[in-house]
């Protein structure tokens, strides 16, 4: 009678798991989906220059990114 109900419990607590788990991978699919979501609010970039590398705005006037230090184009 011991074993039945530690094997039951030991299922229960794998479906637990299996649940849990479906729902933190659906949630990471939803959170990744809104990243990929253009905004709705525009963003200047005016004067910027974007790194190739890393993609962070730079001003006009540098010559080397300020987050990683690739150069940037002229």
């Amino acid at each position: 009678m011991d074993l039945t109900l530690a094997g039951a419990a030991f299922v229960g607590a794998a479906i637990i798991g299996l649940i849990a788990l479906l729902l933190i991978l659906g949630r990471m699919r939803r959170d990744r989906e809104d990243l990929t979501r253009e905004s709705q609010y525009g963003v200047s970039t005016e004067g910027e220059t974007l790194c190739p590398k890393c993609g962070m705005g730079n001003q006009w006037t540098d010559a080397t990114c300020v987050s990683c230090g690739a150069k940037l184009p002229d």
